[in-house]
């Protein structure tokens, strides 16, 4: 997959201050606030900093942890995983592929057939709903 590489300045004029807070200083959302939380509507999660799929709503779940969380990616190869030891702690950060925004993180305890959880952040997935008497998907506004 090939990188997507821009400056600092040019991420904050694209992001709104919450997306990039999180996306690119990894911070995260209070829990419980976040407007795919409780989000039903069948569709696919993108990126909300370069639009790649990340998610679909096929494998969201409600994990009673307050972000939505999936227990898969939509596609191998479009979340990467690396090592977080901020915060005193270990544990598995899940990016975006393409831009390497923080999504947030990946925990073992989630439900078959992968086990994963991914927890991640509403301010940076953007959902794409599938309209059932349509073919083609809709963005959300979230904002």
């Amino acid at each position: 997959m090939n990188k997507i590489k821009t400056t600092d300045a040019k991420w904050r004029e694209e992001l709104t201050p919450a997306q990039y807070r999180i996306a690119r200083e990894k911070g995260t959302e209070p829990p419980f606030t976040g407007a795919y939380v409780n989000e039903k509507s069948p569709g696919v999660y993108r990126c909300a900093s370069c639009g790649l799929e990340l998610f679909s709503s096929d494998t969201k779940y409600d994990s009673g942890s307050g972000w939505p969380s999936f227990w898969d990616v939509v596609a191998k190869g479009h979340v990467e995983v690396s090592v977080d030891r901020s915060h005193g702690m270990e544990r598995t950060e899940a990016r975006c592929a393409r831009c390497d925004a923080h999504l947030g993180h990946v925990f073992p305890d989630g439900p078959q057939p992968t086990g994963q959880r991914y927890c991640i952040n509403s301010a940076v997935l953007e959902l794409v709903k599938r309209d059932s008497s349509k073919t083609q998907a809709q963005p959300v506004d979230t904002q």
